[in-house]
């Protein structure tokens, strides 16, 4: 008999220094604790109206909605707004020997790319028709996706040269570069989950995954074909698949939910200007009370991001994301055993129903309930949310500081601590607004059969099974890695607690954790520890990059900008660094935007010293150097010129252009 529990019925189913551009190096330092640097747009965050109440319908209004611009944008590669959101996938990791050959095989797959615009209008069509069939899905709607990440290796291969001018330590420039097998103990890929191990991602050089293809359908017979299509093109091109992972949702009542039997992916992050805002809440995204509207820019380079930050990366990086792909095992028995094993404990100590299962206990570490109910919202039993009605409409944590509603070591807690972080007891929680910039795009897939060892070996305990992780970002540090190192896997996370609350017992490595109760007469916290051992491995994992369509179709000619671009609409503040390498940008702690030479040297500056605040590239065009005040007191005279751009090249020049004409030019030769 299976151990996973399996969801009841009707389970709703939702989808599948030198420095780089950071805060200046005290708040850094000062967030050291959470991973978080405390900045002060984060305090200045709009408040939020109440949530809808149970059963209320998304308001409407008579007014047109606003734009959406980036539902049709025609650049960006669509898994990462869009998502693919398939019930089969295949990932194929290839290795080119010759550049030429390579070129030629990408010209051959770019017709074949899905934009955003595609995939987003698809969708929307595929949900209605949904909606009208009540919940079945069209089979007269069937489509085949493609997506396309290069990792450091690939994009050297193609372009012929290095990707990054620069690559300053603690950058996302950096971490790319050196590729997950090198900062596997970073990430916590450790004793059974190190790269050693790996089926993928820890090839010797001379056989590095060069790229990753997505490939996802609707139909498995239509996808065995494109895969064999694929592999053929790509061997006539010299290529080497060096794996093939399978991803496939999970049937009948499991669908949508991962090996352990609980609902996934179902807290996915808003997107501003691609997702519709409530008009009762401009803020979130209209039917999901509860689901902030996110900065666009925070998953695909360029477009504004929290706080306006740069994002110093070169300008091949605009209009695509960092793609981070790994397959996690899941020991389906081990993990149950494991947790009858703890909830056994917890009821002997009074700290749990004498009367409760295993999926009592289950449903605290993931923080859901299998249907997908957050257990803060309903603790004693499951219950299924009410339909029309996003499970996590009214999940809130600042009430509950201890962690005595939603465990503080809870899987969904620890890789998402909404608006209840708390970094010093006794201090208020860390503004939500903080923490959109550390959201991740999911976009995994299960593989393996479901585990029910009673119809065979295949569904044993032996047999692969897990997940295959995927998300986008814009920022590979400041969001995967620092959702892995500073909260899944520190066990101090959040810091200065007693007894430490332990790593994320779903994904994280061997650790003790304090499942935190009342005290017997309510005025405290009482704690129990329960150790928790490893029953998901890492089994392989890759860097990679999704790149737009422009970028892609230069790489197919082996061309590829790295300057430094600093977008429209960003902003510069004391101590940030954009880094060519031979030239640097900053503005400094004077308040003079200045260009370094390699030694350092300033070769030009605005003469702001004791004026200057901040600087940015305006809309319209235009480099200006502006006071605390807001006002300019330096500008590069380019106004009138929307669209244009800001390169800081590694030959060391700073230009705007506008198109490839030259409107204004500073060196540090």
């Amino acid at each position: 008999m299976a151990l996973a529990p399996s969801p009841p019925p009707g389970c709703p189913h939702t989808g599948p220094a030198r420095r780089t551009v950071v805060q200046a190096a005290a708040l850094a330092a000062a967030g050291l604790t959470a991973g978080l640097a405390p900045t002060a747009w984060a305090a200045q965050a709009p408040a939020r109206p109440a949530a809808a109440g149970p059963g209320t319908e998304p308001a409407r209004t008579d007014t047109a909605p606003a734009p959406l611009p980036l539902r049709t944008d025609p650049h960006s590669q669509g898994d990462v707004l869009a998502g693919f959101r398939k019930d089969h996938a295949c990932f194929l990791f290839l290795h080119f020997t010759d550049a030429a050959k390579a070129r030629r095989w990408l010209t051959r797959l770019l017709p074949s790319v899905s934009t955003t615009e595609e995939v987003a209008r698809f969708n929307r069509a595929f949900s209605r028709a949904r909606r009208r069939s009540g919940g079945i899905d069209p089979d007269s709607m069937a489509t085949l996706w493609t997506g396309i990440g290069l990792t450091h290796p690939g994009l050297r291969l193609l372009a012929g040269k290095e990707p990054f001018p620069a690559a300053p330590p603690g950058s996302s420039a950096e971490a790319f570069s050196q590729g997950c097998a090198a900062r596997a103990q970073q990430l916590g890929d450790t004793g059974t989950s190190a790269p050693q191990s790996w089926l993928f991602g820890a090839e010797e050089p001379g056989r590095a995954v060069h790229v990753v293809l997505t490939l996802a359908a609707d139909q498995p017979e239509r996808l065995a074909t494109a895969v064999a299509e694929h592999r053929a093109g790509a061997a006539a091109d010299g290529a080497t698949v060096l794996f093939q992972q399978d991803g496939a949702t999970l049937p009948g009542e499991l669908r949508g939910h991962e090996h352990f039997g609980f609902l996934d992916c179902i807290s996915q992050p808003g997107v501003r200007g691609f997702d519709e805002p409530d008009p009762a809440d401009p803020g979130g995204v209209l039917g999901k009370p509860g689901t902030r509207l996110i900065p666009a820019g925070e998953f695909v380079v360029g477009l504004e991001r929290v706080g306006k930050r740069p994002t110093g990366l070169p300008a091949w990086a605009t209009g695509g994301a960092f793609q981070v792909v790994r397959r996690l095992a899941q020991d389906v028995p081990g993990w149950w055993t494991q947790v009858a094993l703890r909830l056994a404990e917890l009821q002997r100590a009074g700290a749990a129903p004498a009367d409760a299962g295993r999926e009592w206990l289950g449903a605290r570490l993931m923080g859901r309930w299998p249907g997908g109910m957050p257990v803060s919202l309903c603790p004693a039993a499951e219950q299924l949310p009410v339909p029309g009605r996003h499970p996590d409409a009214g999940l809130d944590y600042s009430q509950d500081p201890q962690g005595w509603e939603m465990p503080l070591f809870a899987h969904i807690r620890k890789g998402n601590p909404r608006d209840g972080l708390v970094l010093t007891p006794g201090r208020p929680p860390v503004a939500q607004a903080e923490l959109d910039a550390r959201r991740l795009m999911r976009r995994g897939i299960p593989y393996g059969s479901v585990y029910q060892p009673e119809l065979g070996e295949e569904h044993g305990p032996q047999a692969p099974r897990g997940l295959v992780f995927v998300c986008h970002q814009s920022d590979l540090v400041g969001q995967f890695e620092l959702v892995m190192r500073k909260w899944v896997n520190d066990p101090e996370f959040p810091a200065g607690r007693t007894p430490r609350t332990g790593c994320d017992p779903v994904i994280g490595p061997d650790s003790p954790i304090a499942f935190e109760t009342p005290s017997a007469d309510g005025t405290g916290s009482r704690a129990n520890t329960l150790h928790f051992g490893r029953f998901v491995r890492t089994e392989g994992s890759v860097y990679a990059f999704s790149p737009s369509l422009p970028v892609l179709r230069a790489l197919a000619k082996g061309e590829l900008d790295v300057s430094i671009e600093f977008h429209t609409g960003s902003v510069l503040r004391p101590g940030d660094v954009l880094d060519a390498g031979k030239a640097r940008l900053t503005l400094e702690a004077s308040g003079d935007l200045a260009l370094l030479d390699v030694g350092g040297t300033r070769t030009w500056r605005t003469y702001t010293a004791g004026v200057g605040h901040d600087a940015v590239l305006t809309q319209d065009g235009e480099l200006v150097v502006r006071d605390a005040d807001g006002s300019t007191v330096w500008s590069s005279g380019t106004g009138r010129h929307p669209g244009a751009r800001l390169l800081l090249r590694p030959s060391g020049e700073l230009v705007i252009l506008a198109g490839t004409r030259v409107l204004w030019k500073a060196s540090a030769s």
